[in-house]
């Protein structure tokens, strides 16, 4: 697996990275939504592959909680280990600002990313009923948890 750079996300990155999320996603954020998380200072960072933006994270951080908003790998690079490599630099931030539990929801019908969580040590912990749109109505978000162990 190529060795992808990683760094913060910058202001100019917005539209790159609003592409990425309307060709992955069906029902994808809007561009304001990840302005208005990048000017609340929200933890968010790119994964780039020879300059081109094809995965990105962002988190809210709250009293030792972090809350993994969006995270997300171009859909022809998924199932290659960028995006548990991507999750990965995201636990180690929340590690770093000393967070005890990460928090995400997921569509029950993602199960590639359900399994993923579960093998870095996410657990479903609730559901929000009719959390996310679907083209029949709403669809359940499963809520998952990781409680972070301090590093020693």
């Amino acid at each position: 697996m190529p060795e992808l750079h990683r760094r913060p996300m910058r202001a100019d990155d917005l539209v790159a990275v609003h592409a990425l999320e309307i060709r992955a996603y069906e029902f994808p954020w809007t561009l304001g939504i990840f302005r208005d998380c990048l000017n609340a200072g929200y933890p968010a960072w790119v994964l780039e592959d020879e300059g081109r933006i094809v995965g990105y994270f962002l988190m809210s951080l709250a009293v030792g909680e972090a809350h993994i908003l969006n995270i997300c790998i171009a859909p022809e690079l998924q199932g290659r280990g960028h995006g548990r490599a991507l999750l990965r630099v995201l636990l180690q931030l929340a590690r770093a600002r000393r967070v005890q539990r990460v928090f995400l929801e997921v569509r029950p019908s993602n199960t590639h990313a359900i399994a993923l969580y579960h093998d870095e040590g996410f657990n479903e912990i609730g559901r929000r009923p009719r959390y996310y749109p679907a083209h029949q109505g709403r669809e359940d978000g499963l809520v998952m948890a990781l409680e972070l162990l301090p590093e020693m």
